[in-house]
Order: structure tokens, then C-alpha cells, then sequence
């Protein structure tokens, strides 16, 4: 008699057979999770990146088979909607959207000293390029009846003001107000909508914008930043969460904002 004893899974595979789309998975958190996924049984993956070169070697390292690359800035809705239907058209539909494509151009932007030009580049890729990604996925999810499920990377700067990085901060605070929204209008097709929230990793991006430091020191800044102390904050510990959202683990979880800061805010609060 099983009684109330949990019942173990007989495939750990959280995505079998699933058709995922992840952008910015060249590098960082996107490539670690485009990893994760195909570790997880998923279909295909589709990555999606301005870094052609460096996607094309993530689809080959992860094979072919199963992970493709397309080039597709997320600025121009055009590029988005053909990497969706493209997609939707050569595997049949699109059960995950992982919209993780963003940039930080400086750190230094502070509210009197704004620079404009600056700032609509980081909201045409964090925010309109966010937007379109949904938008996009959303609209075929809806046509092909499937009920899919989308992850943003939003930040735990979107949470939160700071001295500094403010249009990047204005940007992760529109990509929340986006989910909760989408979440709210696409929860009657069935489609879950959601966010990841990461503190500072270690990534190329975050490198870039230090001023060029090397993942050493970046992984440094990231731990002295956590309250968990112990644990050097990594790309796999968002794709974990990111695998959560998008699978079944997650089934009743939409409109939420998944914090993965090791305490920071808590500790900020």
C-alpha cells in the first residue's frame, strides 16, 4: 500500500517532448538553461541571440538533433515573430518561451545625469523586445491550443531602487509589470506567465558592465552581495528555477516574480 507515501516519478525528464524557445541563449543564463533543458528531454530548443557565432557552437555543443540556432534581436518585433513561427511551423507548436534576452549598456546611469540615447536602447531590448517575445508567443500558443508556459528574466533591480543602473532598474520593473499583466489576460487560455529574478551573476553581460572584470572577480562581487553565505551564486541556480516555471512542477503557478538572490533582498528590506 502506497498510504501517503510520496510516489517517485519513474522519468526525471520534466520536458519531454517539449518545444522551447530561449533568447540570449548564446551565453550566461540562456545557455545554461538551453543546456538544462536538453538535459531534461525537451524536443527541440531554439536559441535565440544577436552572438552568432557563439550560438551556433551552443547548438552544436548541445547537438543539433535537438537545439538549433537563429539570429533574432529582440528589438525588431519582425525578427521575433519570424523566430516564433518559424519555429511553430518546423515542429509544430511552441509549449515554452523563455524571453531572457537583455542588456546593461552602463551601471553608472543615475537619474540627473541620464542619457537618453542610453536608455532607449536598454528599453528596446529589455522591455519592447520582453514585450514582443510574449506577444508572439502568446499568439501562437493561443492559435495552436496549447497550454504553454512563458518565463521573463526580470532582476531583483526591478524590485528595488539603487544608486545607480536606473534605466536598466526602470527597464526589469516594466518586465514585472508585464507579467503580471500577461499573466492576468492569458490565464484563461491556459498559459502560464512568469519571472525570474536574478541577483547579480557571474555572467558576460554583468562582466561588461564592471567595466571588463573577469568572472573571478564577478563571482566575488556576486557572493559578498548574498546573506547566504557559502554558496557562490552561479547561471545554473536561475536555469534551475527557470526549469521550474517552465515545467509541470509549476502547473498552478502563474503572475509571480521567483526571486533567486540569496537573501539580498531580505537583507536590503
Amino acid at each position: 500500500m502506497l498510504g501517503s507515501q510520496h510516489m517517485v516519478s519513474s522519468n526525471p525528464k520534466k520536458l519531454e517532448g517539449k518545444v522551447a524557445i530561449i533568447t540570449g541563449g548564446a551565453s550566461g543564463i540562456g545557455e545554461a538553461t538551453a543546456r538544462l533543458f536538453a538535459d531534461h528531454g525537451a524536443r527541440m530548443i531554439v536559441v535565440g541571440d544577436i552572438q552568432d557565432d557563439l550560438g551556433q557552437e551552443v547548438a552544436i555543443s548541445i547537438g543539433t538533433d535537438k537545439c538549433i540556432y537563429m539570429h533574432c534581436d529582440v528589438s525588431n518585433e519582425d525578427q521575433v515573430k519570424a523566430l516564433v513561427d518559424s519555429t511553430v511551423q518546423t515542429y509544430g507548436q511552441l509549449d515554452i518561451m523563455f524571453s531572457n534576452a537583455g542588456i546593461v549598456i552602463t551601471s553608472s546611469q543615475t537619474v540627473v545625469d541620464l542619457d537618453f540615447t542610453t536608455l532607449d536602447r536598454v528599453f528596446a531590448v529589455n522591455v519592447r523586445g520582453m514585450a514582443a517575445c510574449v506577444k508572439h508567443a502568446a499568439r501562437v500558443m493561443i492559435e495552436k491550443g496549447v497550454r504553454g508556459s512563458i518565463v521573463c528574466t526580470a532582476s531583483v533591480t526591478g524590485s528595488r531602487g539603487g544608486p545607480r543602473l536606473t534605466d536598466y532598474s526602470m527597464s526589469k520593473h516594466a518586465v514585472i509589470g508585464l507579467v503580471k499583466s500577461a499573466s492576468t489576460q492569458l490565464g484563461v487560455h491556459g498559459i502560464r506567465v512568469n519571472s525570474v529574478s536574478p541577483s547579480a551573476v557571474a555572467t558576460p553581460t554583468l562582466c561588461r558592465s564592471f567595466g571588463g572584470i573577469d568572472a573571478e572577480q564577478a563571482e566575488k562581487i556576486c557572493e559578498r552581495l548574498a546573506s547566504l553565505k557559502g554558496i557562490v551564486p552561479k547561471v545554473n541556480h536561475v536555469a534551475d528555477t527557470v526549469l521550474f516555471l517552465a515545467s509541470g512542477d509549476s502547473a498552478f503557478v502563474s503572475g509571480h516574480d521567483l526571486v533567486v538572490d540569496g537573501g539580498l533582498l531580505s537583507k536590503l528590506a
